[in-house]
């Protein structure tokens, strides 16, 4: 029996054939493929690994080649790439979603990717992303496009509410949410001044909130103005990152009742940024700061990502991840299916690869 890697993506090309129906030509596709089995393996994006990682009749510097131009050249569609996440996942809409910017440096240049993603269990499924060659805030325009993109794809009615943290916060940014009556619960700063309509009062956010003790929450039940736009208003006292304790204040379209509880599953989309880098794929290994080739880069890992998602959902529910003493699992869903992937691979078991392989048949 052959048990080389390119039979191993040869069960991957026939899927992703497949599900890409004809809209990605089958080179670009058994080379997708080809580097999507290596990058479960050697759990990087460095391309000389990758190219070692390959295996196949070709000389590693040849893989390296075929690598290189595929990210400088391709045009690749991200769209096909947000239905196959959509297609693969697990629960049924309306979703919750959240939205964050990772970002990094090589060099002396900035690596800083706006993220889109869905919320489940634990950890999110980025479908959506823009990568920009700057430090700093997203900008109000890429924020609203990146929303567009995703009510043009999959309807406005699939979406929940919307997460964010302090950084998503804006005059017109939430007069937009706000006109297209999409739901919200978005972190906004304590020193932010707050109008109440109904008497003009002016207030910081922080003085609405800051009798509140550790563990409590509170929501103001009627509109208030922030920024100039209409929106609700809660808040409670948590702890931070270095155990203080500070006031958390959220801005709601409706429901601030909810705010605390739903704006918990934000960090969620952390969870996601953690499995890419350092606890999964080492995205930050690329050597890439061009903004096109490195959103194409990370284009191929949210297809590894996700397939190691669904397949650990699916060992979950077979032989459950331990859960620790404070309640969350020993790893994550993602690391569970990446973990299993890379055994199958590594032992050559060709009947587990292709049973693996139909998760993504979006079926």
């Amino acid at each position: 029996m052959n048990t080389r890697v390119d039979s191993k993506s040869s069960i991957l090309f026939e899927t992703l054939d497949n599900v890409f129906d004809k809209k990605i030509n089958k080179a670009r596709v058994k080379l997708i493929s080809l580097f999507i089995i290596a990058l479960n393996q050697v759990r990087t994006v460095n391309f000389e690994k990758l190219a070692i990682a390959f295996d196949h009749d070709a000389k590693k510097d040849s893989s390296l080649r075929r690598i290189q131009r595929f990210i400088a050249g391709f045009d690749l569609q991200y769209d096909l790439i947000a239905r196959l996440v959509f297609n693969l996942l697990p629960a049924k809409p309306p979703y919750r979603l959240s939205m964050d910017r990772t970002n990094w440096k090589f060099g002396s240049k900035n690596i800083n990717i706006l993220v889109l993603a869905i919320t489940y269990k634990g950890i999110a499924f980025p479908l959506l992303f823009k990568v920009e060659p700057k430090a700093g805030n997203s900008s109000t325009q890429q924020r609203i496009n990146i929303i567009n993109n995703y009510i043009k794809l999959f309807g406005l009615e699939t979406i929940d509410c919307l997460l964010a943290d302090r950084e998503f916060i804006g005059e017109r940014w939430i007069g937009y949410l706000n006109i297209n009556r999409i739901r919200y619960h978005i972190r906004t700063r304590n020193n932010f001044w707050v109008i109440i309509p109904r008497t003009g009062r002016r207030v910081k956010a922080s003085w609405l909130f800051n009798q509140l003790k550790v563990n409590q929450f509170k929501f103001h039940e009627n509109i208030v103005k922030i920024n100039n736009v209409l929106c609700y208003i809660s808040g409670s006292k948590v702890f931070d990152k270095d155990g203080k304790p500070e006031l958390q204040i959220i801005i709601s379209f409706n429901n601030p009742q909810r705010a605390n509880t739903l704006y918990k599953e934000r960090w969620q989309i952390e969870s996601a940024f953690k499995g890419l880098k350092s606890s999964g794929f080492n995205f930050e290994d690329t050597h890439l700061s061009d903004p096109d080739r490195a959103q194409k880069l990370f284009a191929l890992v949210i297809i590894a990502f996700t397939w190691a998602y669904i397949v650990g959902i699916a060992l979950d529910k077979l032989i459950p991840v331990k859960i620790k003493k404070h309640g969350r699992r020993a790893k994550s869903l993602m690391v569970y299916g990446l973990d299993y992937i890379a055994n199958i691979l590594f032992s050559n078991d060709l009947p587990k690869l292709r049973a693996c392989c139909d998760f993504l048949s979006c079926t």
